[in-house]
């Protein structure tokens, strides 16, 4: 073999090693299977089996029923057919999970457009459903894109931001008083601003102990970030002072460590444009990636989310693209080098289908460690849906489950980080439980982590909403664990791991 044929072998052996498929599609089923308009997936556990299931949205004008699919545990899914959450027949867009009223299971918040009221679901306990009338987050008419839970005063309950894309363009906070009970709020700028918004997300931007709101705005128009202060006080803070960069048409917005030093940075999936990262600098500015080809490819951007794919201990992004009229899209997905820049893998079969994309999230539906993807697809407005299971590698991971106890149970705002070495380097991962991650998306409220080579996490420490920080230290990793807020870690070996120390006064902000 002579100089050239041993450089193209090599060549070509690193590149299959870089973009190895990661994800085979799945073409059997009725989740597959069934055309339809659909806008937002979420990957949640309706019945509490430790499996998850699969929420899809669909926004036919004039209506459509929603999608809801049981996870048989066996990697297969079953499609729920006779209960009010999937007998709507509305124009439904976003849809975001949580544990409202604290009696351990999930309900849901479906929004519709078409100057429709939106739709609460509360679960019964048993995976089914009840359509309740409670006012005022049930009959406020408009038209309703996303929404997110968050609890903005750390009262142990979770409240609800709608974000609204055309007619009364001022977006709704409601405040839970408990046993699902809302009041709408009526004052400060984050429901009095008006913004053609699309995306919230709920995330302490600062790290100070309190859920900040992230809104993307379309129309040229810049992000909404809103400080909270405390005492339900936001202030505005501009994007256009902290990061310099110019606003697009934003569909999607992420809240993310992605290079690992600690603090939060932010994502925007932008359409016709090009979509934004912006690197924490971790002095009250961020700086946009100008360079980076995340940050330089022309898209039709309209959901984003991330994940560890190949649990190699960093973040990797995929987005989605649609409504380039007469034109069928390819999404794009982006694999995360670890030294803060990313390579585009165009071979995967994630992205290998064209048609227009809506939301997108990840969670690993058959524990085995390792993320898979599900995709909403409208195209035509008879597009079926994608799943792709994660075909795995010898990399090591841990996935954590948290509940609160004198926090939300959802353990939404609760931040998750994990020490371990990794090749040789200490790394610490930073995970934020999130109701609604990117446009349309939730990914399963629990923190995944990547962890390469290391067969052991050196520490993972849980920073709750209520100030309390549980510490754990030695866990072995391949495995789901549970973390109740102040207890025990239990993981699926039955063994428990005592958190020492934690912090019980609520007014400490986590360090």
């Amino acid at each position: 073999m002579n100089a050239s044929n041993v450089v193209l072998f090599f060549l070509i052996a690193w590149n299959s090693v870089v973009f190895s498929q990661q994800f085979s599609k799945i073409t059997t089923g009725d989740l597959v299977n069934t055309p339809s308009d659909s806008r937002s997936v979420c990957w949640i556990d309706v019945n509490n089996d430790g499996y998850a299931d699969l929420f899809i949205t669909n926004g036919k004008k004039g209506g459509e029923n929603n999608l809801l699919y049981l996870n048989k545990r066996d990697g297969t899914f079953s499609t729920i057919t006779g209960d009010p959450i999937v007998n709507d027949n509305m124009p439904s867009v976003g849809s975001s999970w949580a544990d409202s009223d604290n009696d351990g299971d999930l309900d849901c918040l479906v929004t519709n457009w078409y100057n429709q009221p939106n739709l609460f679901y509360e679960n019964r306990g048993n995976g089914k459903f009840r359509l309740s009338k409670n006012a005022p987050i049930t009959t406020d008419f408009g038209y309703s894109e996303t929404a997110a839970w968050g609890d903005y005063d750390n009262d142990g309950l979770v409240d609800l931001y709608v974000t609204h894309s055309e007619g009364n363009l001022s977006n709704v906070l409601y405040h839970n008083s408990g046993g699902n009970n809302f009041t709408k709020i009526t004052t400060g700028v984050p429901v009095t601003d008006k913004f053609t918004s699309r995306s919230v997300t709920w995330t302490d931007f600062d790290l100070d102990g309190d859920a900040d709101l992230l809104v993307g705005n379309e129309n040229q128009q810049f992000e909404n970030l809103y400080r909270n202060d405390g005492a339900g006080n936001f202030v505005a803070v501009s994007l256009e002072e902290i990061a310099g960069y110019n606003p697009g048409n934003t569909m999607s917005t992420n809240s993310i460590d992605f290079d690992n030093d600690g603090d939060l940075d932010f994502f925007f999936a932008n359409d016709n444009g090009f979509n934004d990262l912006l690197r924490n600098n971790n002095d009250g500015t961020y700086s946009r990636l100008n360079e980076a080809e995340i940050c330089t490819t022309p898209s039709h951007s309209f959901g984003s989310n991330w994940g560890d794919i190949d649990n190699d201990g960093d973040l990797d992004v995929y987005i989605t693209n649609a409504f380039s009229p007469g034109i069928l899209l390819h999404n794009f997905l982006y694999l995360n080098n670890g030294d803060g820049s990313f390579s585009r893998d165009t071979n995967s079969v994630a992205v290998g289908e064209a048609g227009w994309s809506y939301g997108c999230a990840f969670a690993d539906y058959d524990n085995d460690g390792f993320l898979d993807l599900a995709v909403a697809n409208c195209y035509g407005g008879a597009q079926s849906n994608s799943l792709y299971h994660n075909n795995g590698n010898e990399n090591h991971w841990i996935e954590i489950q948290c509940l609160g106890e004198v926090s939300n149970r959802s353990a939404i705002g609760a931040k998750v980080k994990v020490k371990a070495v990794i090749n040789g380097k200490e790394v610490l991962q930073l995970r934020e439980i999130a109701s609604q991650s990117g446009y349309s998306g939730q990914n399963m409220l629990t923190a995944h982590i990547g962890l390469g080579d290391a067969a052991r996490c050196l520490e993972i420490v849980i920073e709750w909403p209520s100030g309390i920080v549980d510490r754990y230290t030695d866990v072995a990793t391949n495995r789901v664990v549970v973390a109740v807020e102040g207890q025990s870690l239990r993981v699926t070996t039955n063994e428990t791991v005592p958190p020492t120390p934690k912090t019980e006064n609520n007014s400490e902000k986590p360090e």
